[in-house]
């Protein structure tokens, strides 16, 4: 059915032709038989724009939920996009730390085993350490006991007195003794007061004569006073002499276990004696010097005798012979008379061990 209000507006449109605006130009006449047609097709333009305008609101309501579901789906696809880099970086951390983890591991499981072998070291030292102990448990219980203790003092005495008589054969075969007459260069002998250490060294000048050993008289002259025209059997005999002293140093030295600073090279007249020592004094330079370096340096050897020798490497070489009887008599308790009494040194050493106070010191 048409609109009443459609038809009242046609019919006014066809009865009131007057009333239209006089300053329209253009005027649509339209017939009556036409009029039908026209208006059906005007109501058809009209439903189709009406159809036109519902779809276009559809499409525009459709068009802006699909711009708001595209931004969501932005909005979405950022976060998604700020949540992938942070778990990346998350991988990245985990990644770190999971190296981080497997050094620490690996050094754990190194810890672990070097700490596994000092254990084993320990429980080993500790079992040593029981065994030892308990050794020295025993040796302590048979010293405190009498007859542990007087067992002990037996050997120590029986020492004593075997170290007594093989330096007491020593004095026989190299016998120091005084020669009447004075000369020259005199020796001291130490009286017998002087012989325990702490005591201040009282000696005496032997008047009536110097020391001997074996019959031969050793002086400091050949080495002090030699000359073109010294005589050549004073400088043998003085050789002789040394080359004695030096025998009787090394058998004392070996009976009483004492190794010697400086080590003899025995040669009877032409023996020689050795000193470890760097004879030259380190520069700056030879502070790289590692001790495998020094340990095979060789030691400098110095004659004790003066036939084709120089005059102060001899006097060197009486001089560390003295220091090795003055180290023995320091072993014994006993303090040297000086640098220059190689025989009275030698002569206290051999009285002194063969006293009783050497067997109950």
């Amino acid at each position: 059915m048409e609109n009443p209000e459609q038809r009242d507006r046609d019919k006014t449109l066809i009865t009131e032709p007057k009333e239209i605006n006089a300053a329209e130009e253009d005027v649509l006449v339209i017939e009556w038989e036409d009029f039908e047609h026209k208006l059906a097709r005007l109501w058809s333009l009209t439903s189709a724009l009406k159809e036109s305008n519902d779809k276009k609101k559809s499409l525009q309501e459709k068009l802006q939920s699909l711009i708001q579901v595209k931004t969501e789906s932005l909005n979405q696809l950022n976060e998604l996009e700020v949540m992938r880099e942070r778990l990346d970086a998350r991988k990245l951390v985990m990644g770190n730390m999971l190296t981080r983890c497997m050094v620490a591991t690996e050094d754990a499981k190194k810890q672990e085993e070097m700490l596994s072998a000092e254990v084993r070291s320990l429980l080993v030292a500790g079992i040593s350490l029981s065994v030892a102990k308990k050794q020295l448990q025993e040796s302590n219980g048979l010293l405190t006991e009498e007859r542990g203790y007087i067992k002990l003092k037996n050997v120590h005495r029986k020492l004593r007195a075997r170290h007594q008589y093989m330096v007491s054969q020593v004095s026989l075969l190299y016998p120091v003794k005084i020669l009447v007459g004075s000369t020259q260069e005199q020796e001291l002998e130490s009286c017998p007061s002087s012989s325990t250490l702490g005591n201040s060294s009282v000696s005496k000048r032997i008047n009536q004569g110097s020391l001997m050993i074996l019959g031969l008289n050793l002086t400091m002259l050949p080495f002090t006073k030699m000359s073109f025209f010294t005589g050549k059997k004073e400088v043998q005999r003085s050789a002789t002499a040394l080359g004695y002293v030096a025998h009787a140093v090394s058998l004392i030295a070996s009976y009483l276990q004492v190794p010697l600073r400086y080590p003899l090279r025995l040669g009877g007249s032409h023996s020689y004696i050795n000193n470890h020592a760097p004879s030259v004094e380190p520069t700056s330079s030879d502070l790289s010097w590692n001790t495998s370096l020094s340990a095979n340096v060789k030691p400098a050897e110095f004659p004790l005798f003066l036939e084709g020798q120089d005059t102060t490497k001899a006097a060197y070489a009486v001089f560390l012979l003295n220091k090795n009887i003055e180290q023995l008599l320091n072993f014994i308790g006993i303090k040297s008379l000086g640098p220059r009494h190689v025989l009275a040194n030698l002569k206290e050493l051999m009285r002194t061990v063969q006293s009783s106070e050497f067997m109950n010191s």
